[in-house]
């Protein structure tokens, strides 16, 4: 007989609890269908990444468990769940937006569509400001974050540096939402500002001061469009990625001379960068007064950031 507590419990499966009328395929199978399907928009090697990452979010198996019950059969309640998946993946959405999370500097973060989905690069970006921050004699700094989004880069930065007091700035209310589940979910309290940093010098009080100021804006020109995946054109937020042709460096003009108007005497800013435009932005920084401006490269050896400090 079948366990009819079994059979109610969609996160257990048993092969004793299958009733005789499901149909049966293997693993390996599925797998090879996603592969098939998804040609249009990864390769291979990436199908099956998206594969095992929807296993592990389903299942709860790991890369490892997989390769050794790969040839095991999986009931059709199981097999809809993931081809779910995969007729949402074959639409070009993001499989963090798919399932509704990501992984960021060892923290699972709720991602959806009013939010970009933080990058590997970014991961950079904070470590090098937690290095810094470290190797200083300040150990509760005022930080904030300029187009927070996800809330990635100041909940990262308010976990690692606990006595900091952040504060983190977005145009968008629905970003906004995401970023304060976010810091509600990693026990982080930050301060929220919903305003748009184009407009600086009418939302901060002249004596708000910062000892640091961040950023990752739009950096992406028009022009560039045709160089990005489908799946993010089609679903990231476009406020958040992209900016004229006319005025690639418009966001680092802006917040630059917020930074000269309100980070303190030798503060600093941080910069996530377009690597097209990085000597552009350290002109731009250096004619404006900054100092000790360094750019520097991410993994891939792109260059990505720039620090530069208020002398």
């Amino acid at each position: 007989m079948f366990s009819k507590r079994t059979l109610r419990d969609n996160r257990t499966w048993r092969s004793e609890s299958i009733p005789y009328f499901c149909t049966m395929r293997q693993l390996a199978s599925v797998e090879q269908q996603f592969i098939d399907e998804l040609t249009d928009f990864y390769d291979a090697g990436e199908a099956r990444q998206l594969y095992l990452l929807v296993l592990e979010d389903q299942l709860g198996w790991t890369r490892h468990d997989y390769l050794r019950r790969r040839q095991e059969l999986i009931d059709d309640q199981r097999i809809n769940r993931l081809l779910e998946v995969l007729s949402s993946l074959k639409k070009a959405k993001p499989i963090q937006y798919i399932l509704g999370y990501t992984w960021f500097m060892g923290m699972k973060l709720t991602v959806d569509q009013a939010v970009l989905i933080p990058r590997p690069e970014t991961e950079e970006l904070v470590q090098l400001i937690i290095d810094q921050q470290r190797s200083t004699h300040n150990d509760s700094p005022s930080i904030i974050d300029i187009g927070t989004g996800s809330g990635c880069i100041a909940v990262a930065l308010k976990r690692a540096l606990p006595r900091a007091i952040l504060h983190a700035l977005d145009v968008s209310k629905d970003a906004l939402r995401v970023a304060k589940q976010n810091a509600d979910t990693q026990g982080v309290s930050i301060e929220w500002i919903q305003a748009d940093i184009l407009e600086w010098d009418v939302t901060f009080q002249t004596d708000q001061l910062f000892d640091t100021v961040v950023s990752n804006p739009p950096y992406i020109t028009d022009q560039e469009r045709s160089e990005m995946h489908a799946n993010v054109l089609a679903h990231e937020p476009h406020l958040a990625l992209f900016v004229g042709d006319s005025a690639p460096l418009l966001f680092y003009e802006h917040i630059a001379a917020f930074a000269l108007k309100h980070l303190r005497r030798g503060g600093n800013l941080y910069f996530e960068i377009n690597r097209n435009y990085g000597l552009a932005v350290c002109d731009l920084l250096q004619k404006k007064g900054f100092k000790d401006v360094q750019l520097y490269p991410d993994l891939q050896g792109a260059d990505r950031m720039i620090h530069a400090k208020k002398i």
